[in-house]
């Protein structure tokens, strides 16, 4: 290494807009409302419930044109973001990529409901598209939630390094431990996997709907050989 500081391991994240959010949101919300009313009769639940998740079959429960769009919208947003984070690490001029994904599924929520934090197995990738929800005047005016109501936080890796450890100003560096992205209509955030993350509790007069997804990402040719290693 060259003399100086040298910043180690940046967590990646992808920030990008659908530009046809306005016209495709209330479609997928019309279109998970009937998968929802169908999934919770094949499970026998009663309906009501202020979370639910889908199963995460949707890349092939959904046939629409607007879907298949969408889709491709992911995947064209997932490569933009695997190729900028591994910039240093892939040959020059980049690698042709075969994206897959994993698994694909919608989640809504309102009441309070919330999903702890957690990360995401069996993917490189993972990534939440918000659907619905309050507009941002109403929603952070919640008596209760404010400003933090229904919104995605992400903790990064000095979030364990800071439980119960000593904090002066000389490891300020590792503040703030987490980072809350609000949630907009028509934004995707793409994030490593292993990315601890929560949805805060979420009370509206609309529903929170997001779209998540899992992805794994390989060499088009041949398998992913970067490392002495490859991949069926």
């Amino acid at each position: 290494m060259n003399p100086g500081l040298q910043l180690l391991w940046p967590t990646p994240l992808g920030v990008h807009r659908h530009a046809q959010a306005e016209a495709l949101n209330p479609l997928l919300v019309r279109i998970f409302g009937a998968l929802r009313a169908t999934q919770l009769h094949a499970r026998g639940q009663a309906p009501g419930a202020a979370f639910f998740a889908s199963d995460d079959d949707l890349l092939t429960r959904v046939q629409l044109p607007e879907w298949q769009a969408f889709v491709r919208f992911i995947v064209a947003s997932l490569r933009d973001t695997v190729s900028a984070a591994n910039a240093q690490a892939w040959p020059v001029g980049g690698l042709d990529l075969q994206v897959a994904l994993e698994g694909l599924w919608f989640q809504t929520s309102r009441g309070g409901a919330f999903h702890d934090v957690h990360t995401h197995g069996n993917c490189s990738w993972s990534g939440v598209y918000c659907v619905q929800v309050d507009d941002e005047a109403q929603r952070t005016a919640h008596p209760v939630y404010g400003a933090m109501n229904g919104v995605t936080r992400f903790y990064g890796p000095p979030f364990a390094t800071l439980g119960g450890a000593h904090v002066d100003l000389g490891n300020a560096y590792l503040q703030p431990p987490h980072v809350d992205v609000a949630p907009v209509p028509g934004q995707l955030l793409i994030f490593p996997s292993w990315l601890a993350h929560q949805a805060l509790p979420y009370d509206g007069e609309r529903e929170r709907v997001i779209v998540s997804f899992n992805a794994s990402v390989h060499a088009a040719r041949g398998g992913d050989r970067l490392h002495g290693y490859s991949a069926a």
